[in-house]
């Protein structure tokens, strides 16, 4: 029987469980910094922890729970990590070099099941939830990564846009958050820290309530109900006036930005009307929304679809900002290594299925 990860614990949830299990609060402390300064790869490892403290942890917990499969790196810099959970099951996590720092992209869900027509995500199904300790292994496994090279490098960022609908697992994602922000840990400041979302409504008014202080994103992709349900069918249960309904919430309760994601796909919903159509749905509130144009990475599953071309993408953006609407173009990392998010988990299931 797999063991639980000790990264899914939050420091008092720790604290807690260690004092259920006749140990002082200070041991917490001890082993926190074990885990997140010193990085360790084994509970033995914690030689000034008392014996009978590693027992019991040894005995409920595993340290390390994700293993590497697959390790592919980009001409840029970009490594994307494809590790296999305790279950068998694969997950991606991608590592991105920055001038502003080092970013880790991770994963909330074995599989997804909001169905975007565009998406290699969403190629496989949901199988599960990730834990929260094996989404916080994720940055753990990285970060061990580059304390190997001997370079000093550092994960200062994080984005939850890996595959799965990090809001369908909210629990789990809010431990997660919680666990990396710890400034006794790994110390993320929860601004270089960025949640992606389909338009999850309910959830984003839960995000917004939970003070959570992260940087929220939506992955809004059309700017009416008609073009949305095409390529996302999450939009037949949460329309663009629910959505936009919530983000108002967010809004008004936090005076907050939020990034609109919107991918680009030729003849589409690429057009000048739709940039148009796309800054009056924001309407008054201009100053807290970016929208952050995303050339589409094509997915042989999904050839109906095409990137659009150069002259499309400038002129959808300049029609953004003479609207007086904050826009940017995402820069492109790991073109060369199955770079959309889902392709190399699920490329390899397919070797495999092969063999």
């Amino acid at each position: 029987m797999n063991k639980e990860s000790i990264y899914g614990l939050t420091l008092d949830q720790l604290t807690v469980w260690l004092g259920e299990h006749g140990h002082r609060k200070f041991r917490a402390a001890q082993v926190w910094e074990w885990l997140y300064r010193k990085r360790v790869t084994a509970f033995s490892d914690m030689t000034d922890v008392h014996p009978a403290c590693i027992a019991v942890l040894e005995e409920h917990f595993d340290i390390s729970t994700l293993s590497e499969h697959v390790k592919q790196e980009s001409a840029d810099g970009t490594i994307k990590f494809l590790f296999r959970l305790a279950d068998g099951n694969l997950i991606e996590t991608v590592l991105m070099t920055h001038k502003f720092g080092l970013s880790v992209c991770v994963t909330t869900q074995v599989g997804c099941n909001i169905g975007c027509s565009f998406c290699a995500s969403g190629l496989l199904p949901k199988s599960r939830d990730l834990t929260g300790g094996e989404i916080v292994e994720q940055i753990m496994k990285v970060q061990l990564h580059l304390d190997q090279e001997g370079r000093g490098g550092k994960v200062s960022h994080v984005v939850v846009m890996g595959i799965g609908e990090p809001f369908d697992n909210f629990r789990n994602l809010s431990d997660f958050l919680r666990i990396i922000k710890d400034h006794k840990g790994l110390a993320i400041g929860a601004r270089h820290i960025t949640v992606s979302t389909s338009g999850l409504a309910d959830k984003i008014i839960e995000f917004t309530d939970s003070d959570l202080q992260v940087n929220l994103a939506v992955s809004l992709h059309a700017p009416n109900n008609g073009l949305r349900t095409q390529i996302m069918k999450i939009n037949r249960a949460i329309p663009i006036e629910k959505l936009m309904q919530a983000i108002q919430y967010y809004w008004d309760k936090t005076n907050r930005r939020i990034t609109l994601e919107y991918i680009l796909l030729k003849d589409v919903n690429d057009q000048r009307e739709h940039a148009l159509q796309l800054a009056e749905l924001i309407g008054a509130n201009r100053q807290l929304a970016n929208v952050n144009l995303i050339p589409y990475n094509p997915v042989d599953e999904h050839s109906q679809y095409q990137r659009s071309e150069q002259e499309s993408i400038r002129a959808f953006y300049d029609t953004l900002k003479k609207q007086g609407v904050s826009v940017s173009v995402r820069l492109e990392h790991g073109t060369d290594i199955d770079a959309a998010c889902g392709q190399l988990r699920s490329k390899q299931i397919k070797e495999d299925q092969a063999v």
